[in-house]
């Protein structure tokens, strides 16, 4: 099992907003003292908190496209995930997908959806060349996670790539999602892990959502120390 950083179970309280998280578990990842880092965050709520990891680390911020694919009827209960790149990499759980009656043309038709708004979000984000990654550190930062079916897919797409190392950082997230996920990955950074777990969104005064605008901004930002 990868080791885990966590101000974990003692952690408590909520944070402020996505910057005032990252700026906290910019701390916790910085003691990991990361060799030749890159932070790959999921867009759109994970640029905020990874911006704050990136500029603690002067380190290169980039994205990590990732789509969920969403339960018939429940776009929020996700039973996969798809993972931009040359070749797409689709992860499905297919115990989840039969339990809420996903059939494979649902799934195909949900991909094709998904596989457009990452081509837009490409071209919002002007992201056509991304920061190499072999022999780094990749540092794949989100707002937090609920079922982690979007991270596990991200993490299982980089451990397909000639990365380095791979460390998962996030605020918030189910202890069992953390133990899970630290299979994928050479170590989790978590600050809180409350139990019970209901919502990302209820360990934040502001949950508001993260714009494309915003994203575009920090990514601006971040390149003039990367």
């Amino acid at each position: 099992m990868a080791p885990t950083d966590r101000f974990a179970g003692r952690f408590a309280g909520h944070f402020a907003d996505r910057r005032e998280a990252g700026r906290l578990l910019a701390e916790a990842v910085a003691r990991q003292a990361p060799a030749d880092p890159v932070v790959l965050a999921l867009p759109r709520g994970g640029v905020p908190v990874a911006y704050e990891v990136a500029k603690k680390l002067s380190a290169p911020l980039d994205l990590l496209l990732v789509r969920k694919i969403g339960a018939p009827g429940h776009e929020e209960y996700g039973i996969g995930a798809l993972v931009d790149g040359a070749h797409p990499h689709i992860v499905i759980d297919e115990a989840r997908a039969r339990a809420v009656g996903a059939d494979p043309d649902y799934i195909q038709h949900e991909v094709a959806r998904q596989l457009a708004e990452l081509e837009r979000r490409r071209k919002a984000y002007a992201r056509a060349m991304p920061v190499p990654l072999a022999g780094r550190t990749a540092i794949v930062v989100d707002d937090g996670i609920a079922t982690g079916g979007t991270v596990r897919a991200a993490l299982q797409a980089l451990r397909k790539s000639a990365v380095g190392r791979i460390i998962l950082a996030v605020p918030v997230a189910p202890a069992d999602a953390v133990h899970e996920l630290s299979t994928l990955c050479d170590a989790v950074v978590c600050l809180a892990t409350p139990e019970p777990f209901y919502a990302v969104g209820a360990h934040y005064a502001d949950f508001t959502q993260t714009s494309d605008a915003e994203v575009i901004d920090l990514l601006a930002a971040a390149a003039g120390w990367s």
